[in-house]
């Protein structure tokens, strides 16, 4: 064959061979951008999310129920445990059944999520959770976990309004309907982008007002409708160890970086940033809570440092990846000394009692750091600036509308609930049940023994 044969065949081989090829190459051509437009988790993100979602659950058991469980008498310490322990389980049995579909379910509802997700539905290990940053995603599996460890200490976040004195039963009960019927709809009205607030551009970076003011209003709510123990200010009520309330708080401390750096979604620069304002504002606040008790009663006291650390931690929480750090350290240094005027002074004139101070801290701090976000979000404070077009004045607007919007849903749903819960199972012990303790009389057992 000569050599004008041989290459002619080739070219003709070469020819048919693309030919045939030729579709699997356009194919692959489309196919590569569509699979380069397909985000896939990153591992450090994953693994950034996955301690995040421990530590939250790390500040409800054991931090939150060894910090009320410090407050209250020594007779009704494991009835605290109890109630935070239980509540905690039965909010992760909820919130996987229908919670994290009524709150992120995918509806176009401004106030309800919908019923697409119950039972997790759609939930599977190759589905995924957008971030805050275009083409970042996290696993829904953690995404519904980092919400779910919100959606169980919230509810617990209550209990310390009405502590010493509700039967178990209803407190089980009150927290059950209350996620329901207030915590998933706020959830999703401020986190969901079909939200109602969420669309009015309202800030809340980790929960100010879907955690802190929604358990501080209800917490008032309930310390009115329970009503007081019996004693109130005749017997003596002090808090039977203030060792392990600072335990407690310390353990709140430390699980609150997952709460509030894990808000960001995603191991980058608003992580850092947050956790850097969840030190100095929580600082900030013990230094101020102290300062105040030394001014005016001329002792600073550990449960006024224990206070202080919950304030500022609360206070920052809206605003923890939104401010700039000295913007934090202002918003410790102020919160502290609203919150002690609340709970030394408002407390006492309107004569409710708030065993645990919930809505003094909760509440009261809930309130001023959603307000301050909308001062401290700005670039000229320090903060990562507001949205094309808003100012400090409309954004300031739009926080208060949805301080008050959730203060209005929150404490009408509540009242009802409580009245609901009353008819259902009642709401508190007996006297000679109160007087003996919650532990011994609702579960049987007590904390400590005589050696």
């Amino acid at each position: 064959m000569s050599s004008f044969t041989l290459s002619t065949s080739l070219r003709r081989v070469g020819a048919t061979a693309a030919a045939m090829l030729a579709p699997v190459v356009a194919f692959a051509q489309e196919a590569a951008p569509a699979a380069a437009a397909t985000p896939v988790p990153d591992k450090a993100d994953t693994t950034f999310m996955f301690l995040s979602t421990l530590l939250v659950l790390f500040m409800l058991i054991p931090g939150l129920a060894l910090f009320y469980g410090g407050l209250v008498r020594a007779k009704n310490m494991l009835s605290v445990l109890m109630q935070c322990t239980v509540i905690g389980a039965a909010m992760m049995i909820i919130w996987v059944v229908y919670g994290y579909s009524f709150a992120f379910g995918g509806s176009t509802s401004a106030y309800f999520g919908g019923f697409a997700k119950l039972f997790l539905a759609g939930v599977t290990v190759d589905s995924t959770a957008a971030t805050f940053s275009d083409g970042v995603v996290i696993p829904e599996y953690l995404f519904m976990l980092f919400q779910m460890t919100f959606a169980a200490i919230t509810p617990a976040l209550i209990v310390g309004a009405f502590a010493e004195r509700i039967k178990f039963s209803a407190a089980i009960l009150f927290a059950i309907l209350w996620a329901t019927f207030v915590y998933f709809p706020i959830a999703h009205m401020v986190w969901d982008a079909n939200g109602l607030l969420f669309g009015m551009g309202a800030l809340d970076f980790a929960g100010g007002t879907v955690v802190h003011i929604n358990a501080g209003v209800a917490g008032l709510v309930g310390a009115f409708m329970v009503g007081k123990r019996t004693g109130y200010g005749r017997d003596m009520m002090a808090p039977h160890s203030m060792t392990l309330t600072l335990v407690g708080a310390a353990m709140l401390w430390f699980g609150w970086f997952g709460f509030n750096a894990g808000s960001n979604l995603e191991a980058s620069g608003g992580a850092v940033l947050a956790t850097v304002n969840t030190f100095l504002a929580t600082a900030a606040a013990v230094l101020s809570w102290s300062l105040v008790e030394t001014l005016t009663r001329g002792k600073a006291s550990m449960l006024g440092a224990a206070s202080g650390m919950i304030a500022g931690l609360v206070a920052v929480t809206p605003a923890a990846g939104i401010a700039g750090p000295m913007g934090a350290i202002i918003m410790g240094l102020i919160v502290s000394p609203l919150c002690y005027f609340f709970v030394s002074v408002i407390k006492n004139k309107f004569h409710y009692d708030d065993t645990a101070d919930v809505f003094g801290v909760h509440g009261v701090g809930g309130f001023f750091g959603a307000i301050a976000t909308g001062v401290f979000a700005s670039s000229s404070l320090g903060g990562i600036g507001y949205a094309d077009g808003v100012t400090m004045g409309s954004q300031l607007m739009t926080q208060i509308t949805a301080v008050a919007i959730t203060i209005v849903w929150c404490g009408v749903v509540s009242a009802i609930l409580y009245k609901v819960v009353d008819a259902l199972v009642g709401l508190r012990v007996s006297m000679e049940a109160e007087r003996e303790g919650l532990d011994l009389s609702s579960h049987g057992e007590a904390a400590y023994h005589a050696s």
